[in-house]
């Protein structure tokens, strides 16, 4: 009885509401739609009701509607959504208008790159048509990762580079340091509890210095990603990541991808448009391949990190990947396993490869973006990893 009553005092609003919700004719609920109302449902009914072509839609689904194959039509459909709801909406439908009506093809078409809201997800389908792409679409399809990688690394730049300039910092910090290179704010917080009240001294017993400035290479990194089709939004995140390590004039880093083959695409990270157009998203996966390249050429052991991106679902040896990622551990080198670099939630992943890579000290975990330069950090200062 409340339920009733509370419809009841809602009036219309509420019946306006569930008309919303579930589509159809307003017999349903006995509430006509008008005006952006009425806009608002015809462009969900295109994409979710059955007319719209939905693969598994139920029978019973009353929206009306569809997308069809036109491009004229979908273009005038991306254009309402975008009128109709904000940005995050307007990403998710453009994903189920993907994957659920197979409008990959319309991407091929400059008109409707234009017209699309440019996010990871979508960045992710243009790079696996990347060889379908006609000469007349290549450039819009680059303008619009372009904007997506231009968004990424404004969020995320500065405080990788500060992140990590701190951990760099830290890790060549000295307990035997030069007088010039004494940290005396470090050495006399450290050094509290050796206070002498009647002299009103402190007497260091522990030097706390930093490392020398220096313009060579403190420490390497080598960004193994694996871009199987799973790992699109990885990919995307992993080349901007890449981008700001090569940024840094104390980092080393070497970008490699991988499928059944690997590629070295290093000498372009200087633009990490340059580097997602340089992957090719849906092969299959050699891991042990992609680390046997990695570890070829590393060349500091004790100052190198290596960061392997991957679902772990191997298709080369097994055995011997795991007997590399020991290898490199024993000779000193950090090593970091992560199942997916996205906002996406939890992934799937190899649960045996998991557990085998965690028997040899290397936890294997998803991390997002904005999580990674912390994990970064502590891998470079060689300290446990804050696995979530």
């Amino acid at each position: 009885m409340s339920g009733t009553g509370d419809v009841m005092g809602n009036g219309g609003e509420r019946l306006r509401r569930w008309r919303m919700v579930l589509g159809g004719e307003a017999d349903g609920t006995g509430c006509a739609l008008g005006g952006r109302d009425a806009a608002m449902d015809a462009a969900l009914g295109a994409l979710y009701g059955p007319g719209g072509g939905a693969p598994g839609a139920a029978r019973g689904d009353r929206r009306a509607g569809g997308l069809g194959g036109s491009a004229p039509r979908v273009a005038r459909w991306l254009g309402d959504i975008r009128t109709y709801f904000p940005a995050p909406v307007v990403q998710v439908m453009q994903r189920d208008a993907i994957e659920r009506l197979g409008l990959d093809s319309l991407l091929l078409e400059p008109e409707m790159l234009e017209a699309v809201e440019p996010d990871v997800h979508l960045v992710g389908t243009l790079l696996s048509l990347n060889k379908a792409l006609p000469e007349t679409t290549r450039e819009t399809a680059r303008a619009v990762v372009r904007k997506v990688v231009d968004q990424l690394e404004q969020r995320l730049a500065s405080r990788t580079r500060a992140t990590l300039t701190g951990a760099l910092d830290r890790s060549a910090r000295t307990a035997r340091p030069r007088h010039a290179d004494i940290d005396w704010n470090r050495t006399i917080r450290a050094n509290l509890k050796h206070y002498l009240p009647e002299h009103r001294t402190v007497v260091p017993e522990r030097l706390i210095g930093y490392g020398r400035a220096a313009q060579s290479v403190k420490k390497e990194v080598v960004l193994c990603i694996d871009q199987s089709g799973s790992m699109a939004a990885s990919v995307v995140y992993a080349s901007v990541f890449g981008a700001v390590l090569a940024s840094m004039r104390s980092v080393a880093t070497r970008l490699v991808v991988f499928d059944t083959a690997v590629a070295d695409l290093t000498d372009r990270l200087q633009d990490p448009v340059d580097v997602l157009f340089g992957t090719r998203l849906g092969g299959g996966t050699d891991i042990n391949r992609a680390l046997a390249y990695c570890q070829s050429r590393i060349t500091r052991p004790a100052d190198t990190v290596v960061v392997l991106i991957s679902d772990l679902h191997e298709g080369g040896i097994r055995g011997e990947m795991l007997r590399r990622v020991a290898a490199m551990k024993a000779a000193g080198s950090e090593f970091v396993a992560l199942l997916a670099l996205s906002d996406e939630g939890a992934p799937a992943y190899d649960r045996e490869h998991a557990a085998a890579l965690a028997a040899l000290g290397v936890p294997a975990f998803a991390c997002t973006p904005d999580l990674f330069p912390e994990v970064m950090a502590v891998a470079l200062e060689k300290r446990p990893l804050p696995v979530p």
